[in-house]
Protein backbone atom coordinates (compact mmCIF):
# COMPACT_ATOMS: atom_id res chain seq x y z
CA UNK A 1 0.00 0.00 0.00
CA UNK A 2 0.96 3.43 -0.61
CA UNK A 3 0.58 6.90 1.13
CA UNK A 4 0.66 9.99 -0.44
CA UNK A 5 3.12 12.86 1.33
CA UNK A 6 0.64 15.44 1.92
CA UNK A 7 1.11 19.02 0.17
CA UNK A 8 1.34 20.79 3.31
CA UNK A 9 4.28 18.99 4.37
CA UNK A 10 6.00 18.06 1.45
CA UNK A 11 8.30 21.14 1.30
CA UNK A 12 9.63 18.98 4.55
CA UNK A 13 11.51 16.69 2.02
CA UNK A 14 12.17 19.04 -0.54
CA UNK A 15 15.06 20.34 1.27
CA UNK A 16 16.95 21.62 2.30
CA UNK A 17 16.18 20.26 5.96
CA UNK A 18 18.17 17.68 7.26
CA UNK A 19 16.08 14.62 7.92
CA UNK A 20 16.74 11.64 10.16
CA UNK A 21 16.85 8.60 8.53
CA UNK A 22 15.82 5.16 10.88
CA UNK A 23 17.61 1.97 9.31
CA UNK A 24 17.62 -1.57 10.84
CA UNK A 25 20.83 -3.41 12.23
CA UNK A 26 21.47 -6.91 11.54
CA UNK A 27 20.41 -7.37 15.61
CA UNK A 28 17.90 -5.73 14.76
CA UNK A 29 18.77 -1.81 17.11
CA UNK A 30 18.19 1.09 14.97
CA UNK A 31 20.62 3.20 13.27
CA UNK A 32 19.60 6.72 13.05
CA UNK A 33 21.18 9.27 10.26
CA UNK A 34 21.30 12.82 9.36
CA UNK A 35 20.84 13.12 5.52
CA UNK A 36 19.63 15.06 2.94
CA UNK A 37 16.76 14.17 0.53
CA UNK A 38 14.49 14.79 -2.22
CA UNK A 39 11.16 13.87 -3.13
CA UNK A 40 9.70 13.35 -6.41
CA UNK A 41 6.62 12.99 -5.70
CA UNK A 42 6.29 9.19 -5.38
CA UNK A 43 9.43 8.81 -3.87
CA UNK A 44 11.80 10.41 -1.27
CA UNK A 45 15.12 9.91 -2.45
CA UNK A 46 17.94 9.23 -0.39
CA UNK A 47 21.51 9.89 -1.86
CA UNK A 48 24.56 7.83 0.29
CA UNK A 49 28.02 6.02 -0.23
CA UNK A 50 27.81 2.00 -1.16
CA UNK A 51 29.29 -0.02 1.77
CA UNK A 52 28.21 2.56 4.20
CA UNK A 53 26.11 0.51 7.17
CA UNK A 54 23.06 2.48 5.99
CA UNK A 55 23.56 0.97 2.69
CA UNK A 56 24.25 -2.69 3.62
CA UNK A 57 21.04 -1.81 5.92
CA UNK A 58 18.77 -0.57 3.20
CA UNK A 59 20.00 -3.64 1.05
CA UNK A 60 19.13 -6.52 3.70
CA UNK A 61 16.69 -5.06 5.38
CA UNK A 62 14.67 -2.56 3.20
CA UNK A 63 11.60 -1.25 5.72
CA UNK A 64 13.07 2.08 6.96
CA UNK A 65 11.65 5.48 8.53
CA UNK A 66 12.75 9.65 7.67
CA UNK A 67 11.74 11.93 10.06
CA UNK A 68 11.60 15.57 9.16
CA UNK A 69 11.33 18.73 11.61
CA UNK A 70 10.09 22.19 10.63
CA UNK A 71 12.99 24.51 11.72
CA UNK A 72 10.81 27.31 12.17
CA UNK A 73 7.88 25.44 14.08
CA UNK A 74 8.92 22.81 16.46
CA UNK A 75 5.53 21.24 16.44
CA UNK A 76 5.42 20.60 12.75
CA UNK A 77 6.77 17.33 11.17
CA UNK A 78 6.17 14.55 9.44
CA UNK A 79 6.94 10.82 9.76
CA UNK A 80 7.01 8.37 6.88
CA UNK A 81 7.35 5.10 7.15
CA UNK A 82 8.42 2.68 4.11
CA UNK A 83 10.24 0.78 2.16
CA UNK A 84 13.15 0.81 -0.33
CA UNK A 85 12.13 -0.33 -3.40
CA UNK A 86 14.81 0.89 -5.94
CA UNK A 87 18.87 1.37 -5.31
CA UNK A 88 20.82 1.95 -7.85
CA UNK A 89 24.06 3.57 -9.03
CA UNK A 90 22.73 5.78 -11.30
CA UNK A 91 22.65 9.59 -11.24
CA UNK A 92 24.05 9.14 -7.88
CA UNK A 93 26.66 11.56 -8.61
CA UNK A 94 24.39 14.18 -9.69
CA UNK A 95 22.04 13.86 -7.90
CA UNK A 96 25.15 14.53 -4.89
CA UNK A 97 25.80 18.14 -6.80
CA UNK A 98 22.22 19.02 -6.91
CA UNK A 99 21.43 18.07 -3.10
CA UNK A 100 24.94 20.22 -2.61
CA UNK A 101 23.26 23.26 -4.38
CA UNK A 102 20.36 22.64 -2.39
CA UNK A 103 21.67 22.59 1.01
CA UNK A 104 24.67 24.32 0.66
CA UNK A 105 24.39 26.74 -2.39
CA UNK A 106 27.61 25.43 -3.85
CA UNK A 107 27.61 23.46 -6.97
CA UNK A 108 29.39 20.86 -6.05
CA UNK A 109 29.85 18.14 -2.53
CA UNK A 110 32.06 19.97 -0.37
CA UNK A 111 31.82 23.02 -2.65
CA UNK A 112 35.13 21.70 -4.59
CA UNK A 113 35.84 19.28 -7.50
CA UNK A 114 37.23 15.92 -6.06
CA UNK A 115 39.81 14.27 -7.77
CA UNK A 116 38.27 11.37 -9.38
CA UNK A 117 40.22 9.09 -6.92
CA UNK A 118 38.39 10.52 -3.96
CA UNK A 119 35.24 10.75 -4.97
CA UNK A 120 33.20 7.49 -3.17
CA UNK A 121 30.45 6.04 -5.03
CA UNK A 122 26.85 7.36 -4.71
CA UNK A 123 23.86 5.34 -4.35
CA UNK A 124 19.98 6.72 -5.04
CA UNK A 125 17.66 4.86 -2.56
CA UNK A 126 13.78 5.44 -3.54
CA UNK A 127 11.59 4.88 -0.77
CA UNK A 128 8.21 4.54 -1.36
CA UNK A 129 5.87 5.81 1.40
CA UNK A 130 3.68 3.34 2.95
CA UNK A 131 2.87 5.51 6.25
CA UNK A 132 2.71 8.86 6.48
CA UNK A 133 2.04 10.47 9.85
CA UNK A 134 1.81 14.46 10.13
CA UNK A 135 1.06 17.49 12.79
CA UNK A 136 1.38 21.16 12.28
Amino acid sequence: MSALVPDSHRDLLEGPIIVSLATRMPDDTIQVTPVWCSYDGTYIVVNATRGRQKHRNMVERPNVTIMAFDPQNQFRFIEVRGIVEHITPEGGGESMNELALLYTGKPKRYGIEAPPREVDERVLYYIKPERVNTAG
